[in-house]
């Protein structure tokens, strides 16, 4: 792979099936993306702020509850600032909420998968099927009705 032809990034958690659903729709259009783990790997803090800006989203959206300490750490409570929140995210990256893309067409967390697909800069090459089995592309390469096909 030649990093200077890799457009898209997937800040990426390969235990979540919706990273794992994700990452397939980017190498279904074609493209060799740059994986960061980025539990094994977290960004700088720079780069998860500059993320957080181009996503457009408040950093409290970007927090996830489920399977992490954001309920022991008492994160719902107002008074904690988007600074604190940010270190947080820092010091244990499972709060950090995924898979998030970067493409030159934008930044998402990309919840649920099929929102890659606004952002990803080629078309489907073909059928894709999510891990539990829902189509979601079919064989032309187009959105499945239901699935957020316009």
């Amino acid at each position: 792979m030649n990093e200077s032809t890799v457009t898209v990034t997937i800040y990426h958690n390969p235990a979540c099936g919706t990273s794992r659903n994700v990452l397939g729709l980017i190498r279904n259009s074609g493209e060799v993306p740059r994986v960061v783990e980025y539990l094994k790997t977290p960004p700088e803090r720079s780069v998860l702020v500059e993320l957080i800006r181009r996503m457009g989203i408040p950093v409290r959206d970007l927090l996830r509850r489920k399977g992490t300490p954001y309920d022991t750490l008492g994160l719902d409570a107002p008074t904690w600032t988007d600074d604190q929140l940010i270190d947080l995210m820092l010091e244990n990256p499972i709060l950090t909420n995924r898979p998030i893309v970067v493409t030159p067409l934008g930044v998402r967390l990309c919840r649920p998968s099929e929102v890659v697909l606004d952002i990803l800069p080629g078309a489907q090459r073909g059928a894709f099927v999510k891990e539990h089995g829902e189509a979601v592309i079919d064989a032309a390469g187009k959105r499945v009705a239901g699935r957020g096909a316009p």
